[in-house]
């Protein structure tokens, strides 16, 4: 039986809509809260998209690499030892694609829950469900769901784009003093680039799905770079709009930026449909996350036998019981709604994995083991600079969530003790 394979146009699809999702219409709400400065907003904007390319940058190449789907799991198992990958699989097993998947449903829920006049939870259930069913059909028909999704999602922030420029609002968030330079330094600076960066996951997507792209040694590059290159562009436009076309007052601490910013462009109804079409956007990012999860999975499915129930069926490459595990687990999410905690003692562990990866590139030069078809342009100075921002990420949360990260590495702590269990159960693996 021949195998589906995508192009580089879904491919980019899947980086784009997982990495514009609930974080770009959410956190500067939370940003300007200590951060006024325009120059500030941006360059934390900048300082996102910069560390994303160079993370782009080194995932093409280990992806290339490798050539397996998997993403960190297979990586940092090949250059490190299969313990620290099967961890790095454990945590996105657990929490780093399911959690996602519930917080974008629940989020969806609220936004379709006024015009629908059902519950939020009921929607966002349905919501997750529905989108499993269709990645479980075929390849072509996700790919379908996944490039019509991602067009909407290109439609809603074009719109917020070109508006902007027609429609001149009455006060303005906009701040272009010298402030920025006492506010780069202030902790209140690497608070707001943890919301950034949180905004910015995403972007390696498709190193994940490595085994289902055609021609992977053009294909896999091109889709990370163009689409954190793609996304990158839209998240500083969409940031000047929202400062541009709303007061700071309405915006600070707010949550709903997208609805608050639409509501002041478009007035009451035209907000409305915003954040309707916000809701239905959100889709785009669910199915994106639903498709690349559950790969991981079925790599460490195909390498322990404890998972080797979720390995594929003979003769097809889709992984539709890992999709399904990863459904159970996001539905467990949602009904417990627990999955925002999940997310913060979370956000160390899998900012760790992603530098471990990064720096697996320079391993990996260093040993001369690399014979990538792909290299990353400048070696190493993209490696050098992820890693600093990812060390100053990892020792804000650190000492600033230490509840959290210790939770965190109490799931790691689980992890282990399963992988321990696994070889003293089935001595091959």
């Amino acid at each position: 039986m021949t195998k589906d394979k995508i192009g580089w146009k879904t491919a980019t699809a899947i980086v784009i809509a997982n990495m514009i999702g609930t974080g770009i219409f959410t956190s500067l709400g939370f940003q300007l809260v200590n951060t006024t400065s325009t120059f500030s907003i941006l360059l934390l904007w900048l300082l996102g998209a910069l560390m994303a390319i160079a993370g782009a940058f080194s995932y093409a190449e280990l992806g290339t690499f490798f050539n397996r789907s998997g993403g960190e799991y297979h990586f940092l198992s090949k250059t490190y030892n299969p313990l620290i990958g099967y961890l790095s699989g454990w945590v996105s097993l657990t929490i780093g694609f399911s959690a996602p998947v519930a917080l974008a449903a629940m989020a969806l829920g609220k936004y379709l829950e006024p015009y629908s006049g059902i519950s939020s939870t009921i929607l966002a259930i349905a919501s997750v469900i529905i989108v499993t069913i269709f990645h479980s059909i075929s390849l072509n028909t996700s790919s379908k769901l996944q490039n019509f999704t991602t067009a909407l999602k290109f439609i809603l922030v074009s719109i917020f784009i070109i508006s902007s420029n027609f429609i001149v609002p009455d006060t303005s968030s906009l701040d272009w003093s010298n402030r920025w330079q006492l506010e780069i330094l202030t902790p209140a600076f690497a608070v707001s680039f943890v919301y950034v960066t949180f905004s910015y996951s995403g972007w390696n997507a498709a190193a994940y799905i490595v085994d289902d792209i055609k021609d992977v040694n053009r294909n896999l590059p091109k889709a990370l770079i163009i689409g954190t290159l793609v996304v990158s562009i839209i998240y500083l436009l969409l940031n000047l709009v929202f400062l541009y076309q709303s007061p700071a007052s309405d915006l600070v601490g707010q949550i709903e930026i997208g609805q608050i910013v639409a509501i002041s462009m478009f007035g009451e109804w035209g907000g409305k449909l915003i954040s309707l079409a916000i809701g239905m956007m959100l889709v785009s990012s669910i199915s994106a996350m639903i498709c690349t999860g559950p790969r991981v999975t079925q790599a460490m499915a195909d390498d322990h036998r404890l998972w080797s129930w979720f390995s594929l069926h003979k003769g097809s490459n889709i992984p539709v019981r890992s999709i399904w595990l990863q459904l159970i687990i996001t539905l467990v999410m949602v009904v417990s709604g627990t999955f925002e905690q999940v997310l913060l003692y979370s956000a160390f562990v899998l900012q760790l994995f992603s530098a471990l990866a990064v720096a697996a590139v320079i391993k990996l030069r260093l040993s001369s083991a690399s014979n990538s078809n792909y290299q990353s342009p400048w070696f190493p100075l993209p490696q050098i600079f992820f890693l600093i921002l990812s060390v100053w990420v990892l020792i804000y949360i650190l000492f600033s969530q230490p509840l959290e990260t210790t939770f965190g590495l109490i799931n790691l702590g689980v992890g282990c003790a399963v992988y321990f269990a696994s070889k003293l159960l089935f001595k091959t693996d």
